[in-house]
């Protein structure tokens, strides 16, 4: 998730360059549109690794074992919530 933060930042900061601080006219290609879909790319792809990087996740491990024939089955249920985990 992290790389996701800074690969967006990356490429928000790519983007302002080639948007304002270059001045180079070419017949081929516009740069500051070019620019400005970069930085675009880089405030979304920011927003995913925040969403990412904030979600609550959940873990549940159900494990089932027959004890004997007689007494039927035992069932082991464990659950794991960690509302902020970043690893």
């Amino acid at each position: 998730m992290p790389m996701s933060i800074g690969s967006g930042i990356a490429l928000f900061v790519i983007g302002a360059i080639l948007a304002f601080a270059v001045n180079v006219q070419l017949d081929w290609i516009e740069l500051s549109t070019i620019g400005y879909l970069l930085m675009g790319a880089g405030v979304i792809i920011f927003i995913i690794g925040i969403v990412l990087a904030v979600r609550k996740r959940e873990s549940v491990t159900t494990v089932r074992s027959n004890v004997d024939p007689a007494s039927g089955e035992s069932v082991q249920q464990r659950s794991t919530k960690s509302p902020n985990d970043l690893v």
